[in-house]
Order: structure tokens, then C-alpha cells, then sequence
């Protein structure tokens, strides 16, 4: 019979054993709804033993505020976008990638790498990205009427159109249709933004950013904003949709993987960006969400229909009209925050 001292001893390397075995086996992932497919994730579980654990966000500024609110939030990977790259990591919040361990970083398009917002790519990796436009039912409106932005402010479309709940995407769209920059700091032209989209109140039906493709497809609302990839999927249920570029111009999105400087988990958050970046992977993950692949070699493999779908892939001359989403300084976050609440609750 062991002794009571035997017995503690057993325990304490039971339980210390269990949690670094238990550390070693899991993968803490902070990300949009809807952005890995659980093919994916019981693919990589079942190649490597990691367990993935998914916790998603609708929006930048909620992932953003959860991770400065929790002390240790646990987490390991997020997928913060261009913007928020570059405030998290002027914050410290993020941790410098070990590339020796990715090996097929070479599959990334280089037209999507060194952006203003991380320029030697140390610390995220493109992921998905697309452009943010209109999207019309031409079973009920005529898409030849639809070229602006400023469309959006007729009277016709009251209580019709799906705005993007985000804050960024949304005054950017108003900042354009103003003919302004979507990175816009001047107070004055802010202001102005905000005006414009209180004056669109009476025409916007929803905001919203988990459920876009199926609000167009069953026809919630017939007009609106949209992510590129969302409108892919859509059109592929309801043929009558349309995606539009304005001509004042859009923004452009790119979402990256990053890991929190205090990853429990940051040599399995490797294993798992490097297996992301396969291009099968890459390539399943993107046909499936919809969204377009940062991937080159994923994007040379897949079928001729997609390379060619100028939803998901614009022409170089459409491209040259959009302008990627920057940081902006500390003041004028605080005021495109302030009337985003105001707007929120028609004040």
C-alpha cells in the first residue's frame, strides 16, 4: 500500500505531465464566423493530434477589445485585418513569426506581401482578402441604374438596403461617396461621413456581417454592401445577384493570421499556418468560404471558371480603383468610434 506521501507525488506528476502533454495537443484560434471550415480543422487534428479550439468575432473592434480587456485571453492565432495588424503591433500585441518553420511561405502571392501595414510581413500572414462593393437583385432593380455608391441615398431604396456592420467598411463607403479617402483623419470630412449616413437611416433595413450570403440570397434585402467572397457564394444560390465597383471607388481587405505575443501555443500556431498555406489547402479553403486566396500556387490550381470570376479576382484596371484599409492615429479613432455609437442608435 503507497503512502500518503506516494500517493501526492503521483498525483502532482499526473496532473503536471497532463498539462504540458494537454499544452502540447492544443490550438487556441480567435477568428471571423465562418473563416476555417471544419474539414479543415479535423484534417490538420488528425495529422498532427492538435486539438483546435474556435472562438469567432463578427468585427475587428470586438476582437480588438476583447484581447486588451482579458489580461491572458489563452488565445493563439487571430485574424485581424490590415488595419488592425498594424495597431496591434505598434501596441506590442503580436509576435514576431519564426519563418524557418513555414515552410511553404513561399506559396503567397508577393503582390499581396510587404503592405504599409507590416512591410517585411514579420509579424502576419495574407490570408484571405477582396473588395467591398455593391450588390443589386436584378429581378427587382435594374443594375444599369446602380454605379455609385451615391445610389444608395435614393429614396426608392427605403428600408431595402444590408449594411455592413462594421465601422471601417461602412463610413469608408461614405467617405468615398463624399470623395474622400477611406483613410481619411480630418475631423471635418468624419463629421461629414457621419451626416451622409444619418441621412441614409431611413433606407437601411439591416446591418450585419455573419450572415450576408444567405440575407441576398432568400431575398432579406435586394440591394447593399457586400464582401466580395459573400457575393461569390450567394450568386452560386440566386443567379439574379449582381456585384457592382463603384466608381468612386472601394476598399480593399486583406485579413492575415497572427499570433498574440503571449501564445500558450505559438510552435503549434506555426504548424497550423504552414498547413494552412498547402496549396490544396489554401485552395479547398478559399472555393469553399468563398473568399479569395491569398495563395499563388493555390490559385494556379484551381478551376479556370474561378480564375477568371471577376468577383472573387478583379482585372488590374478595376483593381487600380481600390485603396487598402490603413490604421488611422489615435484621434481620429476616437472620433470615427464616437459618431459609429451615434449612429448605431439613430443619435
Amino acid at each position: 500500500m503507497k503512502s500518503g506521501y506516494q500517493v501526492i507525488i503521483i498525483i502532482f506528476i499526473f496532473l503536471f505531465s497532463r498539462s504540458i502533454y494537454g499544452e502540447q495537443k492544443t490550438l487556441n484560434i480567435y477568428t471571423w464566423g465562418n473563416y476555417l471550415p471544419q474539414e479543415i480543422i479535423n484534417q490538420f487534428t488528425k495529422e498532427t493530434g492538435i486539438k483546435i479550439n474556435i472562438s469567432q468575432y463578427d468585427n475587428n473592434e470586438t476582437m480588438f477589445a476583447k484581447l486588451k480587456t482579458l489580461k491572458y485571453p489563452g488565445y493563439d492565432i487571430v485574424v485581424p485585418s490590415s488595419y488592425y495588424v498594424e495597431r496591434m503591433i505598434k501596441l506590442g500585441m503580436l509576435q514576431k513569426l519564426d519563418k524557418s518553420k513555414l515552410t511553404n511561405w513561399h506559396n503567397l502571392n508577393p503582390l499581396l506581401l510587404n503592405k504599409p501595414f507590416d512591410p517585411k510581413n514579420n509579424y502576419s500572414i495574407p490570408y484571405f482578402w477582396g473588395t467591398i462593393g455593391i450588390i443589386v437583385n436584378t429581378k427587382y432593380i435594374d443594375n444599369k441604374k446602380i454605379t455609385s455608391w451615391q445610389n444608395f441615398w435614393d429614396a426608392t431604396y427605403k428600408d431595402q438596403l444590408m449594411i455592413l456592420n462594421d465601422m471601417r467598411d461602412t463610413f469608408g463607403m461614405a467617405l468615398l461617396s463624399l470623395g474622400y479617402s477611406i483613410n481619411d483623419v480630418n475631423p471635418k470630412h468624419i463629421e461629414a461621413a457621419y451626416l451622409k449616413l444619418k441621412q441614409l437611416l431611413p433606407n437601411i433595413k439591416i446591418f450585419n456581417t455573419d450572415t450576408i450570403p444567405n440575407i441576398y440570397i432568400d431575398e432579406d434585402a435586394i440591394i447593399g454592401m457586400a464582401w466580395s467572397g459573400d457575393c461569390k457564394l450567394a450568386q452560386q444560390e440566386n443567379p439574379f445577384l449582381q456585384y457592382i465597383y463603384p466608381r468612386e471607388g472601394f476598399a480593399l481587405w486583406l485579413d492575415s493570421f497572427a499570433i498574440l505575443k503571449d501564445a500558450p501555443h505559438a510552435d503549434n500556431a506555426h504548424k497550423f499556418i504552414d498547413f494552412i498555406l498547402r496549396p490544396e489547402i489554401a485552395k479547398y479553403t478559399s472555393l469553399t468560404l468563398g473568399h479569395s486566396t491569398a495563395n499563388l500556387a493555390a490559385f494556379k490550381i484551381m478551376p479556370k471558371k474561378t480564375q477568371q470570376n471577376r468577383v472573387a479576382y478583379p482585372d488590374h484596371e478595376t483593381m487600380l480603383r481600390g485603396e487598402l484599409q490603413l490604421d488611422l492615429n489615435e484621434e481620429a479613432r476616437r472620433i470615427y468610434e464616437k459618431y459609429w455609437e451615434r449612429l448605431k442608435i439613430n443619435n
